[in-house]
Formats: C-alpha cells, sequence, structure tokens
C-alpha cells in the first residue's frame, strides 16, 4: 500500500476516504426520512432553483458553440 500510494503522489494525485451512512441500516434510513420529512419545501425549492441556474449542464456555455 505505501508504495503505491507513493507512486499516485509521484504522478499527483492522492488518496481520499469517505465516510458515508450505511444504507443498508434501517436505523440510518430512518433516521433520514424523518430529516427529509422536516425540510421545508419552500426552502428546497428555492435551493433546487438557485442550483439549476448555476448548473453547466442545464445552461451550457453559449463559448463552446461554434
Amino acid at each position: 500500500m505505501r508504495d503505491m500510494r507513493r507512486r499516485r503522489r509521484e504522478q499527483g494525485v492522492r488518496e481520499v476516504r469517505l465516510l458515508l451512512p450505511d444504507m443498508r441500516s434501517a436505523e440510518v434510513r430512518a433516521r433520514i426520512a424523518r430529516q427529509s420529512a422536516a425540510l421545508d419545501p419552500a426552502d428546497e425549492a428555492e435551493a433546487l432553483t438557485w442550483i439549476e441556474s448555476v448548473s453547466e449542464f442545464d445552461n451550457p456555455d453559449p463559448s463552446d458553440e461554434q
């Protein structure tokens, strides 16, 4: 492992580890469901509108067209 990490660093790449909720756990799924149910739909709609307005995929860069 040490050699692999060294080679990757030499290539300008580094390892990143992520800890994610275990979606196999009923307890985790229930907690996420409770948190989702507590969200304010108006606030979420506003956030989604903003995300769509700044998304490169929804608004292609006009300079890319030839």
